[in-house]
Formats: structure tokens, C-alpha cells, sequence
């Protein structure tokens, strides 16, 4: 009655582990990659818990505080790291918005080159007073 117990578990960690490593891969912001490897790393202290418990053996309990342990302290560097994370950082953009990215660069360096700034058309700077 045991091993079919066993047999699921052992599915379930294996998914979640392939599941967490897709998305420590695919990303796309350095907060979802650490939440995967957070997940990562609980999936395999779930792992060492349930080898423990399937050869009913107590000696890799300080194994598993030690993976929590480095579990936590990696999650919260990485939270501390992520919390200056620009705002936009790591974002996937649409079609439309790399687009408009696309022309506003093609826009500014079409400015540059020809030395105008279309926004003030040669005139007074803007807020300045003429007499």
C-alpha cells in the first residue's frame, strides 16, 4: 500500500521540478527565476524527505535543515537584489510596443543626425521669455 503512495510523490516532485526549472529558464524577470529556484530547492528538500522516509532513516534530517537553510538565505539575497529591479526590467513587450520602441529609436537618431529638435522647430527654448 505503500509504494503507490511513494510512486505519486515521487511524479509530483519530478513535475514540479521540471516545472520550476521551465521557468527559471524562461523567466522573464529575475523575481520569477527566483521564485523557481526557491521552488527548486523546496522540491528537492521534498525529495530528500521522502528518501528519508521510504528507507526509514533519521541521518539526513541536519541534510535537510542545511537545504532549507540555503534554500531561505538565497531567496531573500535574491529578494534584497530584485527590490532595486528597475520597473520595466526583464518585461516581454508586445509586437505594438517594440514597434513604437523601434520608430522612436529610428526617430531620435534621424534627429540626431540632422542636428533639429522637432519639438521646438528652431525657435525659443520652451518657458523662455523673449523682450
Amino acid at each position: 500500500m505503500i509504494l503507490p503512495v511513494v510512486a505519486v510523490c515521487v511524479v509530483l516532485l519530478a513535475a514540479a521540478g521540471v516545472l520550476a526549472l521551465v521557468r527559471a529558464e524562461r523567466g522573464p524577470s529575475m523575481l520569477d527565476r527566483s521564485v523557481a529556484l526557491d521552488i527548486l530547492t523546496s522540491t528537492l528538500v521534498g525529495a530528500v524527505a521522502l528518501e528519508a522516509a521510504w528507507a526509514r532513516r533519521t541521518d539526513g534530517l541536519p541534510m535537510l535543515v542545511a537545504l532549507a537553510l540555503v534554500g531561505f538565505v538565497g531567496s531573500v539575497t535574491i529578494a534584497r537584489f530584485a527590490s532595486v529591479e528597475p520597473e520595466g526590467e526583464g518585461r516581454v513587450l508586445t509586437r505594438e510596443e517594440l514597434a513604437a520602441l523601434e520608430t522612436e529609436r529610428t526617430r531620435r537618431t534621424d534627429e540626431d543626425l540632422r542636428g533639429v529638435d522637432e519639438e521646438h522647430h528652431g525657435g525659443a527654448a520652451a518657458g523662455e521669455v523673449k523682450e
